[in-house]
């Protein structure tokens, strides 16, 4: 096939253009003095020596588990199962396929229960992991790249970041320089180093694909696209300086298998787990006592929030601190020792962080003004359930108010037993309260920001909305509080 003089410029152009596209010095140079400004990007990493830095400090981490006489090891049951398929049936344990009985069993038999990735963050042999891979596990395995292996003691693991501390004895091992996961960027280059399906110090690279996912309860995990497979968990995730900035953990798969997401515990909030299970063999969390919920657009406007901001208070635990020190359901809690709350998952996060006995403050929107309450905060594990309210539903009012709701006063006995001072309770709603939401049973504290004490001051307040503008209301449903946006002229 021959080429036209035009077809052949054009080949030239695009072999040319090819060519200095990947040119790292004199063709790259001459793209960009072609246009219009210098590029952003430059050449791809050369990752060898950075390799040869870390590689030595990550740990492949094998967990072994004590099998009691008659449970069977793994490849025992196998054997059981192949037995049964193709023989129709099992022989029974103790004796060998030819019928002789077998010498008598151990009491206890060790079968590997897992392998993970690990690495060295300090000399005299701390090691951080995964606290998934070390779970439920009676021995823990660590080899290094050298071959020696060691007996790991696990210090402490902590589930909800999924976190662990295991300790060598040990002295001048390799260890890796921990990172700021404060400083990352979407788009760097990270590698990961760990042992996927059990083939030691593989090596896998990619760039951070996002921040601060809420993919865990207490952390916001760094997404990135390097491949993590079985096996990885545990292992670092490492950028261009030699320096670990994260924790790989988990994947978003619909296979089982990698698929093209993987996410890491932020390697700051790892190491300060990673303090408290050092020294106490568990981690301490701070809690307020609330149960919170999201804040819409709408709901922000109506209170005179103007944006969307801050979490609402649903819930306040009864005898707990934010009751002690003042927090109301319907609040919005808009700071908390003076950091911006932007969304549901921050506040818990600097609650948990916050050490056990001191006080805070917590800023909060309540009734259109912004009011700063000190609270004193306790440790986590001492959450109790609120008790389940009960409500008797009176008769039905003739005739609904002006946006569909029959409304009645909760008799004394009732406030008593809900804690409340005012309130009404809804016997029924038709037309725009119930397309909002709003059912039978349904106790609403609060419009837009006034307290409700009964049902015909909530009925003459109704009266007077502004068929143009949007309301709120401030609803209390079995445990859960929350407002509800009505719009009149629906």
């Amino acid at each position: 096939m021959t080429l036209s003089a035009g077809n052949k410029i054009f080949s030239a152009l695009f072999i040319a253009g090819s060519a200095l596209a990947f040119a790292p010095t004199a063709g790259a140079a001459a793209l960009a003095a072609a246009a219009a400004g210098a590029p952003l990007v430059k050449g791809l990493p050369d990752f060898t020596d950075l390799i040869d830095k870390v590689g030595p400090a990550v740990v492949n981490i094998r967990t072994t588990e004590k099998l009691k006489q008659g449970q069977g090891s793994p490849n025992e049951e196998e054997m059981q199962e192949f037995l049964r398929r193709f023989f129709g049936g099992a022989v029974p344990r103790g004796q060998d396929p030819r019928g002789r009985r077998s010498p008598q069993q151990p009491q206890e038999e060790e079968v590997q229960r897992g392998v993970g990735s690990g690495f060295i963050v300090s000399a005299d042999g701390f090691v951080l992991t995964n606290a998934h891979v070390v779970d439920g596990a009676d021995e823990v395995l660590v080899t290094l790249t050298d071959r020696r292996e060691f007996k790991a003691k696990v210090l402490g693991s902590d589930k909800r970041s999924d976190v662990a501390v295991l300790k060598l004895e040990a002295q001048q091992l390799p260890s890796l320089t921990i990172g700021d996961s404060n400083k990352i960027r979407v788009g760097e280059w990270v590698i990961a180093i760990g042992s996927p399906f059990n083939l030691d110090n593989t090596v896998t690279a990619g760039i951070i694909s996002a921040k601060s996912r809420d993919t865990g309860e207490y952390l916001p995990l760094i997404q990135s696209d390097v491949a993590v497979n079985p096996g990885n968990s545990g292992g670092p995730l490492i950028n261009m300086r030699g320096e670990v900035i994260g924790i790989n953990s988990q994947i978003a798969t619909l296979s089982g298998g990698y698929n093209g997401i993987s996410f890491a515990v932020p390697i700051d909030e790892a190491m300060r787990v990673a303090d408290q299970l050092k020294k106490t063999g568990r981690v301490t969390r701070g809690r307020l006592g609330v149960e919170i919920g999201e804040v819409s657009k709408e709901v922000a406007e109506s209170l005179g929030l103007g944006k969307a901001r801050g979490v609402e208070v649903a819930r306040v635990e009864a005898g707990g601190p934010a009751e002690k020190g003042g927090i109301k359901v319907g609040d919005i809690i808009l700071k908390f020792n003076g950091q911006d709350i932007q969304k549901s998952a921050d506040l818990p996060r600097l609650v948990g962080s916050t050490a056990v006995g001191s006080k805070a403050i917590v800023t909060v929107w309540r009734q259109g003004q912004q009011k700063e309450i000190p609270v004193g905060i306790v440790a986590l594990d001492d959450d109790k359930s609120a008790r389940k309210p009960a409500v008797k539903k009176p008769a039905p009012e003739q005739a609904p108010n002006a946006v569909g709701l029959h409304v009645s006063d909760l008799s004394e006995v009732q406030r008593k037993e809900l804690d409340l001072t005012g309130g009404v309770l809804v016997d029924a709603s038709e037309g725009v309260a119930a397309r909002a939401g709003l059912r039978p049973g349904d106790l609403i504290l609060q419009l837009n920001n006034v307290e409700v004490k009964d049902a015909r001051q909530f009925n003459a307040m109704v009266a007077k909305l502004d068929p143009k503008k949007s309301a709120a209301v401030l609803v209390r449903r079995d445990e859960t509080t929350q407002y509800v946006v009505i719009r009149p002229r629906q």
